[in-house]
C-alpha cells in the first residue's frame, strides 16, 4: 500500500518506529512533534544521540554502560566485590541502585537467553561472567533476571552452572509481577525482592 508521506517523512517514520516499544502511531507522533519544534531542538537531540553513540561503551569489567574502561560502580573501592547481582541490561542496574538497598557489584548479561531467537549463552556475557568469580573472590551470585520466562529460563541456566563451583546463588524473590521488567518496579518491591533472596534449588 502506497504511503500518504512524503519520502523524508515516511522514511523518519519508519525509522522511529524500529526502536523498541515505539509501535506505528508513536512513531507518527514523534516524527510530526519532530517536524513542529524548532530546528535547534532537532538538531541538539541529533547531536545528544550521536554523542552517545561515539563516546559511550560498555564497562571492561561488568558491561554496565560506562564512558571509560571502568563504569562508575566498578570503579567505586567502597563497593562489596564478593557479591555479584546478574542482571539483563544496564537499566536493571539503574532499577536496582534507586533501592539504596545493594552495595555489591554487577555483571551485565546484555540480554536473557531466547531459543526462539536462537540466543542462547554464547551470545550473551555468561563466559565473562565465570572469569570473574575467581580473580575478584566473588562469594555470592544473585540472579537479578526479569521474572518473565526468558529471565526464569536465564537464571536456571545459570544456577546449574555456578552452583558447582561451590558459589552461594540466590534468586530475587517474589513479589514482582510474573511477566514484568525490573526497569518498571516500584524501589520499594524491587528492594523487599532484594533483601528477600532465596537460595536457588535444582
Amino acid at each position: 500500500m502506497a504511503s500518504n508521506y512524503t519520502a523524508p517523512v515516511q522514511t523518519l517514520i519508519d525509522e522511529l518506529g524500529r526502536l523498541p516499544g515505539i509501535g506505528p502511531k508513536s512513531a507518527q507522533r514523534i516524527a510530526f512533534h519532530l517536524l513542529k519544534v524548532p530546528a535547534d531542538e532537532v538538531t541538539r537531540l541529533a547531536a545528544s544521540i550521536t554523542d552517545a553513540k561515539s563516546r559511550v561503551r560498555f564497562c571492561d569489567r561488568c558491561f554496565h554502560v560506562a564512558d571509560g574502561p571502568l563504569c562508575p560502580i566498578c570503579a567505586d573501592e567502597g563497593r562489596d566485590g564478593r557479591v555479584l547481582c546478574v542482571v539483563e541490561e544496564s537499566r536493571d542496574v539503574v532499577a536496582l541502585e534507586r533501592t539504596g538497598e545493594y552495595r555489591g557489584r554487577y555483571h551485565v548479561l546484555l540480554g536473557a537467553m531466547s531459543p526462539l531467537e536462537g540466543i542462547g549463552p554464547e551470545q550473551l556475557k555468561v563466559r565473562e561472567l565465570v572469569a570473574r568469580i575467581e580473580p575478584e573472590g566473588v562469594e555470592e551470585i544473585i540472579l537479578c533476571t526479569n521474572p518473565n520466562t526468558e529471565g526464569e529460563v536465564t537464571a536456571m541456566y545459570l544456577a546449574r552452572l555456578l552452583k558447582p563451583i561451590g558459589l552461594s546463588v540466590t534468586r530475587i524473590a517474589s513479589g514482582l509481577p510474573v511477566g514484568g521488567d525490573l526497569e518498571y518496579a516500584d524501589e520499594l518491591t524491587l528492594g523487599r525482592a532484594l533483601e528477600g533472596r532465596r537460595a536457588v534449588e535444582d
